[in-house]
């Protein structure tokens, strides 16, 4: 099933923004979750939302308190019904505090902007590492500073650095990590 959300269209690009700019005359979408595909009235526009610029902008419009608390009541309309594993930066604080398991996934800004800038340039886009890294380390301290739903780690959350692993020993060690919870 979709779920409602605002979404403004422009040529080229998807950007979110909260209920309340929709008086602006922004239109309604319907968005779904097809595993790791996003589609947003059956488009298929998983590329678009995570391209560089939406990026960019991710972390200014979780700054919106009232996206914060939209996503949110998705985010838990969606665990109340469905077995769900969700990722985000304030899941395991705000979303799903009461969650079986939590991990604090992380890895360093060196090895996450060389990650983001290979997949970039797998997609065709052009990527400066340098201003990657910038990105990161300056939408991390935006999203651990906000004032609503700040990025921070679970009290009873897993730390799990994945700095020098691959994606089958970070999948690994997110298994074992759920088989000791579960």
């Amino acid at each position: 099933s979709s779920v409602r959300m605002a979404f403004c269209l422009f040529p080229g690009r998807i950007v979110l923004v909260s209920d309340a700019l929709r008086c602006c005359g922004m239109p309604d979408g319907e968005y779904e979750l097809g595993g790791q595909k996003i589609f947003l009235n059956d488009v298929d526009v998983t590329t678009e939302v995570r391209s560089a610029e939406i990026g960019k902008g991710a972390s200014a419009v979780a700054a919106y308190p009232k996206v914060r608390e939209r996503m949110v009541e998705l985010q838990q309309e969606m665990a109340k019904v469905n077995s769900v594993i969700m990722d985000g930066r304030d899941i395991g604080t705000v979303v799903l505090p009461d969650a079986e398991v939590k991990i604090y996934l992380d890895a360093g800004v060196e090895e996450r902007a060389r990650r983001r800038v290979g997949e970039l340039e797998a997609k065709g886009e052009t990527a400066d590492f340098e201003e990657i890294k910038k990105m990161i380390i300056q939408r991390d301290y935006n999203d651990m500073n906000r004032e609503h739903s700040p990025l921070k780690k679970a009290d009873d959350a897993v730390v799990l650095d994945s700095t020098s692993m691959t994606v089958e020993e970070v999948q690994q060690a997110i298994l074992n990590i759920v088989a000791e919870r579960v």
